[in-house]
């Protein structure tokens, strides 16, 4: 896996069961087992998808006695959204300027069938 920030956080949401302990996260912190109990996987299965979201930043685990909470670090996920941005507004530009073209040639076209 890449080192940079941005490679690590796409693939760590490239698997639907990241992405699903990330929204279950997003309501508050939640222990392994609170967090594997919608999945049929092993605990150790789910240990691993943790271990990838805390590499990747997107998570991070404390430790309050025998209590290790799990919680969400949106700064990764901040990051991604900004990125995904930059190119949506760059395509948007560029849609509305084809939709402005296609309006034109089709005034063209009206004009020279109505002539």
């Amino acid at each position: 896996m890449a080192d940079d920030q941005l490679s690590q956080t796409f693939a760590a949401l490239a698997d639907p069961t990241r992405r699903a302990i990330l929204a279950r996260l997003a309501d508050g912190e939640a222990t392994v087992n609170q967090l594997a109990e919608p999945f049929s996987m092993s605990l150790q299965a789910i240990s691993k998808h943790l271990k990838v979201l805390e590499r990747a930043g997107l998570i991070s685990r404390g430790r309050e006695a025998q209590w290790r909470p799990c919680r969400l670090e949106t700064a990764p996920l901040e990051n991604a959204s900004e990125w995904i941005e930059r190119y949506r507004t760059i395509w948007s530009e560029r849609f509305d300027r084809l939709d402005q073209e296609i309006q034109h040639i089709q005034r063209t076209q009206k004009g020279q069938d109505d002539g």
